[in-house]
């Protein structure tokens, strides 16, 4: 058997808790990967949910319409981007502050305020886009878009009011 010195324990302990913190981040951050943008938990599709380009396809749109279109996705994405990734990383921190022996109970309130916060403005963000690129379609488009109903086309569940 080895005889360790004091300052050897010490040393593999804190190499430990710092293996242990490494797997316990990579063990959140890949299930944050795996969970994605809450799809299928009511919450829409992918980071444009409110106008996705498989529903916009089906209004045959003119090529004018499909080059605004697609600059105003591309804007709100790169837009947007800070946004999601800010949020995610708050996800993340508000998951390890619930993992705690002693979880700070303020400190976790203000991080979902946090979080509420900057969802308040991501949605602000899609809501404009959502107008742009309604603004864009003909009337007929709109009525064609309207006609999907729940679950379809602008905001699931809104069966197209405005």
């Amino acid at each position: 058997m080895m005889n360790l010195t004091w300052k050897q324990v010490m040393n593999m302990k804190k190499l430990l808790m710092i293996l242990v913190t490494v797997i316990i981040v990579t063990v959140f951050a890949a299930s944050t990967v795996a969970y994605g943008n809450e799809r299928g938990r009511g919450h829409g599709g992918g980071p444009y949910d409110d106008c996705e380009p498989a529903v916009l396809s089906q209004l045959n749109l003119n090529v004018e319409q499909t080059t605004k279109i697609n600059a105003f996705r591309g804007a709100f994405l790169k837009d947007s981007k800070p946004l999601r990734d800010c949020i995610l990383s708050k996800r993340g921190d508000l998951r390890l502050l619930w993992l705690q022996q002693n979880p700070d109970q303020e400190k976790i309130l203000s991080l979902q305020k946090e979080i509420g916060a900057l969802k308040d403005q991501l949605q602000e963000k899609r809501d404009v886009y959502r107008r742009n690129v309604y603004n864009v379609l003909t009337p007929k488009q709109k009525e064609k878009l309207k006609s999907y109903g729940p679950g379809r086309g602008f905001r699931y569940g809104m069966k197209g009011n405005w």
